[in-house]
């Protein structure tokens, strides 16, 4: 069962649409959940995997990425991940659709929120056991499930911080790059200008020979 849907930009973590049922998990509100989804977010990068499965405590996020848009899912550990993942498959082509052309420019939070009605319609047959069948079908069209990665939501939000450092390593060796570049080029520079003045004073010296040796 799918208990938790948002979507989000990759680049800033804003979320962009969301979709979430009033329900207790394991003696934890939905809105916990909706928290750490939140600090998913913004622990993505360019770096992250395209697809993943994130555990944590009864239940499990999956998420997808494309053209620079997260897609995930809150779900009961039961749920079939080739169906989770063909949801997400769902959610992406009618959201690009709809909003592919307007996503980097918006700036509030939520601005798609009238997707939900999407979402819900989207779900709930997801949850009709008369479709499941069908559902699994195209499920089983998709990429082997078991390759994606499968992580825990403390692992991950860990390794984002040291995504972020290793991100500052990357900045700063950048800067040493783009300095030892301008040194370089100013060494040649110098070295190219000696060369000139070299070929100067010989060329004088060699005029003033001819001259004594004529006269």
């Amino acid at each position: 069962m799918v208990l938790l849907t948002m979507i989000a930009r990759v680049a800033d973590g804003l979320p962009l649409a969301a979709s979430m049922q009033e329900d207790e998990q394991g003696g934890r509100s939905l809105t916990d959940y909706q928290n750490q989804a939140k600090m998913l977010f913004r622990k993505l990068n360019q770096q992250s995997p395209d697809r993943c499965t994130i555990e944590t405590g009864p239940l499990v996020f999956h998420y997808m990425i494309g053209k620079g848009i997260c897609y995930l899912v809150l779900c009961e550990r039961a749920f079939s991940k080739k169906l989770a993942f063909s949801f997400l498959e769902e959610l992406q082509s009618e959201f690009f659709v709809q909003y592919g052309n307007r996503v980097t420019s918006v700036a509030r939070p939520y601005a798609f929120i009238e997707f939900d009605t999407y979402i819900q319609k989207t779900k709930k047959s997801y949850a009709d056991s008369r479709t499941k069948h069908n559902l699994s079908h195209v499920a089983n069209e998709l990429q082997d499930v078991q390759r994606i990665m499968v992580s825990n939501i403390d692992d991950v939000l860990q390794r984002g911080v040291a995504l972020d450092e290793l991100g500052n390593k990357a900045s700063n060796l950048a800067t040493l790059s783009q300095k030892y570049k301008q040194d370089a080029y100013s060494l040649n520079l110098r070295s190219a200008y000696a060369k000139i003045a070299a070929v100067v004073v010989l060329l004088i010296i060699f005029f003033i020979w001819i001259r004594y040796w004529w006269l």
